[in-house]
Protein backbone atom coordinates (compact mmCIF):
# COMPACT_ATOMS: atom_id res chain seq x y z
CA UNK A 1 0.00 0.00 0.00
CA UNK A 2 1.73 3.69 -1.44
CA UNK A 3 1.47 5.50 1.62
CA UNK A 4 3.99 7.68 0.52
CA UNK A 5 4.13 10.12 3.68
CA UNK A 6 2.27 10.98 6.67
CA UNK A 7 2.73 14.32 8.33
CA UNK A 8 2.02 15.68 11.84
CA UNK A 9 3.91 18.88 12.13
CA UNK A 10 1.45 20.40 15.20
CA UNK A 11 -0.92 18.55 17.92
CA UNK A 12 -4.14 17.40 16.00
CA UNK A 13 -2.84 17.81 12.35
CA UNK A 14 -2.21 15.01 10.27
CA UNK A 15 -1.62 14.94 6.49
CA UNK A 16 -1.35 11.72 4.35
CA UNK A 17 0.18 11.35 0.88
CA UNK A 18 -0.73 8.55 -1.45
CA UNK A 19 1.11 7.60 -4.75
CA UNK A 20 -1.46 5.40 -6.96
CA UNK A 21 0.35 2.77 -8.77
CA UNK A 22 -2.60 0.01 -7.68
CA UNK A 23 -5.41 -1.11 -10.37
CA UNK A 24 -8.98 0.73 -9.59
CA UNK A 25 -10.00 -3.35 -8.49
CA UNK A 26 -7.90 -3.13 -5.97
CA UNK A 27 -8.17 0.65 -4.73
CA UNK A 28 -12.45 -0.10 -4.39
CA UNK A 29 -11.64 -3.28 -2.14
CA UNK A 30 -13.28 -2.34 1.30
CA UNK A 31 -14.45 0.74 0.13
CA UNK A 32 -18.52 1.81 0.40
CA UNK A 33 -19.18 4.92 -0.97
CA UNK A 34 -22.19 7.03 -0.30
CA UNK A 35 -25.00 7.44 -3.37
CA UNK A 36 -24.00 10.78 -4.12
CA UNK A 37 -19.58 9.60 -4.22
CA UNK A 38 -20.58 6.39 -6.04
CA UNK A 39 -22.46 9.09 -8.65
CA UNK A 40 -19.55 11.37 -8.53
CA UNK A 41 -16.95 8.70 -9.49
CA UNK A 42 -19.77 7.09 -12.14
CA UNK A 43 -19.05 10.37 -14.03
CA UNK A 44 -15.50 10.18 -14.05
CA UNK A 45 -14.23 9.51 -17.50
CA UNK A 46 -10.33 9.12 -16.53
CA UNK A 47 -9.43 5.95 -14.72
CA UNK A 48 -6.81 7.80 -13.07
CA UNK A 49 -9.54 10.16 -11.74
CA UNK A 50 -11.28 7.14 -10.45
CA UNK A 51 -8.19 5.79 -9.05
CA UNK A 52 -7.36 8.90 -7.22
CA UNK A 53 -10.85 9.20 -5.99
CA UNK A 54 -10.69 5.80 -4.42
CA UNK A 55 -7.06 6.51 -2.99
CA UNK A 56 -8.23 8.93 -1.37
CA UNK A 57 -10.80 7.01 0.58
CA UNK A 58 -8.43 4.96 2.08
CA UNK A 59 -6.44 7.89 3.08
CA UNK A 60 -9.36 8.91 4.78
CA UNK A 61 -9.36 5.53 6.42
CA UNK A 62 -5.72 6.07 7.61
CA UNK A 63 -7.17 9.03 9.61
CA UNK A 64 -10.21 7.33 11.00
CA UNK A 65 -12.84 8.33 8.67
CA UNK A 66 -15.12 7.03 5.83
CA UNK A 67 -16.81 8.41 3.04
CA UNK A 68 -19.99 8.34 5.02
CA UNK A 69 -18.24 10.53 7.31
CA UNK A 70 -17.85 13.42 4.38
CA UNK A 71 -20.03 16.06 2.83
CA UNK A 72 -19.34 19.20 1.13
CA UNK A 73 -20.86 22.83 0.98
CA UNK A 74 -22.81 24.67 -1.38
CA UNK A 75 -19.28 25.80 -2.73
CA UNK A 76 -17.99 22.17 -2.95
CA UNK A 77 -15.76 22.53 0.30
CA UNK A 78 -15.32 18.99 1.75
CA UNK A 79 -16.65 18.56 5.76
CA UNK A 80 -16.19 15.74 8.41
CA UNK A 81 -19.58 15.53 10.44
CA UNK A 82 -17.41 15.27 13.49
CA UNK A 83 -16.20 19.01 12.82
CA UNK A 84 -12.80 18.20 12.00
CA UNK A 85 -11.27 19.86 9.21
CA UNK A 86 -10.38 18.32 6.05
CA UNK A 87 -8.88 19.26 2.56
CA UNK A 88 -8.21 16.81 -0.02
CA UNK A 89 -5.92 17.20 -3.05
CA UNK A 90 -5.05 15.06 -6.50
CA UNK A 91 -2.26 15.91 -9.10
CA UNK A 92 -1.54 13.18 -11.75
CA UNK A 93 -0.47 10.08 -9.76
CA UNK A 94 -0.25 11.65 -6.43
CA UNK A 95 -3.51 12.42 -3.68
CA UNK A 96 -3.33 13.55 -0.09
CA UNK A 97 -6.03 14.61 2.16
CA UNK A 98 -5.24 16.60 5.46
CA UNK A 99 -7.03 16.61 8.85
CA UNK A 100 -7.12 19.12 12.10
CA UNK A 101 -8.80 19.16 15.09
CA UNK A 102 -8.24 22.81 16.07
CA UNK A 103 -6.80 24.71 13.04
CA UNK A 104 -8.88 24.95 9.64
CA UNK A 105 -6.82 24.26 7.04
CA UNK A 106 -6.40 23.16 3.46
CA UNK A 107 -3.46 21.45 1.28
CA UNK A 108 -2.35 20.98 -2.63
CA UNK A 109 0.15 18.66 -4.38
CA UNK A 110 1.62 19.58 -7.95
CA UNK A 111 3.36 18.30 -10.28
CA UNK A 112 6.38 20.40 -11.09
CA UNK A 113 6.05 21.70 -14.57
CA UNK A 114 7.89 24.13 -16.36
CA UNK A 115 4.02 25.04 -18.11
CA UNK A 116 3.93 26.81 -14.72
CA UNK A 117 6.48 29.82 -16.26
CA UNK A 118 3.82 30.84 -19.01
CA UNK A 119 1.12 31.48 -16.30
CA UNK A 120 3.03 32.71 -13.32
CA UNK A 121 1.78 36.17 -14.30
CA UNK A 122 -1.68 35.43 -13.99
CA UNK A 123 -0.89 34.45 -10.12
CA UNK A 124 1.84 36.16 -8.19
CA UNK A 125 4.36 39.54 -9.75
CA UNK A 126 7.08 37.89 -11.65
CA UNK A 127 9.21 40.67 -10.53
CA UNK A 128 9.47 39.36 -6.85
CA UNK A 129 11.62 36.37 -8.27
CA UNK A 130 14.85 37.86 -9.71
CA UNK A 131 17.16 36.56 -7.71
CA UNK A 132 16.67 33.09 -8.42
CA UNK A 133 19.81 31.13 -10.00
CA UNK A 134 18.15 29.36 -13.00
CA UNK A 135 15.33 28.45 -14.16
CA UNK A 136 14.59 25.02 -12.42
CA UNK A 137 14.77 26.68 -9.42
CA UNK A 138 12.06 29.37 -10.44
CA UNK A 139 9.98 26.59 -11.29
CA UNK A 140 10.11 24.79 -8.16
CA UNK A 141 9.49 28.10 -6.18
CA UNK A 142 6.50 29.32 -8.44
CA UNK A 143 5.16 25.79 -7.98
CA UNK A 144 5.25 26.67 -4.35
CA UNK A 145 3.71 29.76 -4.26
CA UNK A 146 0.98 28.16 -6.46
CA UNK A 147 0.35 25.11 -3.98
CA UNK A 148 0.21 27.46 -1.00
CA UNK A 149 -1.98 30.16 -2.35
CA UNK A 150 -4.36 26.88 -3.56
CA UNK A 151 -4.43 25.70 -0.04
CA UNK A 152 -5.58 29.53 1.31
CA UNK A 153 -8.44 29.40 -1.34
CA UNK A 154 -9.39 25.96 -0.24
CA UNK A 155 -9.39 27.05 3.16
CA UNK A 156 -11.54 30.46 2.81
CA UNK A 157 -13.79 28.61 -0.12
CA UNK A 158 -15.24 32.13 -1.31
CA UNK A 159 -15.53 32.08 -5.48
CA UNK A 160 -14.19 35.06 -7.22
CA UNK A 161 -11.16 34.92 -4.60
CA UNK A 162 -8.00 36.11 -6.87
CA UNK A 163 -4.62 34.27 -7.08
CA UNK A 164 -3.14 37.28 -8.05
CA UNK A 165 -4.82 40.43 -6.40
CA UNK A 166 -6.03 38.91 -3.08
CA UNK A 167 -3.84 36.39 -1.94
CA UNK A 168 -0.08 36.90 -0.90
CA UNK A 169 3.09 34.52 -0.18
CA UNK A 170 5.78 36.13 1.82
CA UNK A 171 9.21 35.67 0.26
CA UNK A 172 11.04 32.15 1.58
CA UNK A 173 14.10 30.20 0.54
CA UNK A 174 13.19 26.85 -1.09
CA UNK A 175 15.07 25.39 1.82
CA UNK A 176 13.11 26.65 4.65
CA UNK A 177 10.10 24.61 4.31
CA UNK A 178 7.73 27.14 5.38
CA UNK A 179 6.30 30.81 5.02
CA UNK A 180 3.84 33.09 6.01
CA UNK A 181 0.79 34.41 3.73
CA UNK A 182 -2.29 36.38 3.79
CA UNK A 183 -5.71 37.01 2.24
CA UNK A 184 -6.64 40.50 2.26
CA UNK A 185 -10.49 40.33 0.74
CA UNK A 186 -13.67 42.13 1.45
CA UNK A 187 -12.29 44.28 4.08
CA UNK A 188 -10.99 41.65 5.92
CA UNK A 189 -7.03 40.04 6.43
CA UNK A 190 -6.79 36.68 7.23
CA UNK A 191 -3.11 35.36 8.38
CA UNK A 192 -1.70 31.82 7.79
CA UNK A 193 0.92 29.61 7.75
CA UNK A 194 2.51 27.62 5.11
CA UNK A 195 4.30 24.40 4.98
CA UNK A 196 5.54 22.58 2.11
CA UNK A 197 7.97 19.73 0.92
CA UNK A 198 9.15 18.29 -2.40
CA UNK A 199 9.10 14.63 -3.52
CA UNK A 200 9.17 12.52 -6.57
CA UNK A 201 8.75 15.89 -9.05
CA UNK A 202 5.76 16.70 -7.13
CA UNK A 203 5.31 19.62 -4.41
CA UNK A 204 2.85 19.51 -1.58
CA UNK A 205 1.82 22.67 0.51
CA UNK A 206 -0.17 23.21 3.19
CA UNK A 207 -1.57 25.99 5.34
CA UNK A 208 -3.18 26.98 8.41
CA UNK A 209 -5.28 29.38 9.16
CA UNK A 210 -3.82 31.98 12.39
CA UNK A 211 -6.79 32.36 14.60
CA UNK A 212 -7.88 36.01 15.33
CA UNK A 213 -8.52 36.87 18.81
CA UNK A 214 -12.36 35.48 18.78
CA UNK A 215 -11.19 32.51 16.85
CA UNK A 216 -9.28 30.77 19.31
CA UNK A 217 -8.77 26.87 18.08
CA UNK A 218 -11.00 24.45 19.97
CA UNK A 219 -8.96 22.11 22.79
Amino acid sequence: MPLLKRIESHPGLQAFLWKIEEPESWLARGIELTPHCQGRMSSMKSELHRRGFLSIRHLMAEGGYRDADLFYDQNGKPHLRDGTHISITHSFEMTGIILSRQLEVGIDIEKQRHKILRIAHRFTPLSEYHDLANEEALVRKLTVVWGVKESLYKVMGIHGLSFLNHITVDNFDLDDGQTTARVVYGGKCTHFNAFFLELEGFTCAYATRVPTANQAPRP
